[in-house]
């Protein structure tokens, strides 16, 4: 039997109260609705191990098309805890990175849709600008800017 090898991470997913909010937000990064559905159904709770669930999702592609997000709003059943606001250092989902090609024009941009700067704008080595901003429900995203991609 051949062993079975990885093709490609194709989406990382983040559970939102505003899917309309959350679109937006990632729309304002650079990212495209690629579609939006409702995904219910005895199989799909198989699959999350929730039973009978209803969940709005919404797929959002990156510019160069290799990278995607789904943002999924459960109807039912309600959603039981909130990680959103934890420090950088909890355990679990910290962040989504996202390269850009002018982090100030950008995170200018954000902070007038209610985005917060968590720290600040900093540059590492000869590589890159970094920052950490909390977005929309307080998600936090990671924008970096790499030195010579202009």
């Amino acid at each position: 039997m051949n062993k079975s090898k990885l093709l490609q991470m194709h989406n990382v997913g983040i559970v939102v109260e505003s899917l309309d909010n959350a679109i937006s937000f990632f729309t304002e990064i650079g990212l495209k609705l690629e579609g939006r559905a409702i995904v219910e159904g005895e199989w799909a709770g198989r699959v999350t191990g929730l039973g009978s669930q209803c969940v709005e999702i919404a797929m959002m592609v990156t510019p160069d098309g290799h990278s995607r997000l789904e943002l999924s709003r459960f109807l039912t059943p309600p959603t039981i805890s909130d990680h959103r606001t934890a420090p950088v250092n909890a355990l679990g989902y910290l962040r989504i990175m996202f390269t850009v090609d002018n982090i100030d024009e950008l995170v200018s941009r954000l902070t007038k849709h209610g985005a917060q700067l968590v720290g600040e704008v900093v540059q590492y080595e000869d590589s890159y600008r970094l920052c950490y901003i909390r977005g929309t429900e307080g998600l936090l995203i990671g924008l970096a800017e790499e030195f010579g991609n202009k």
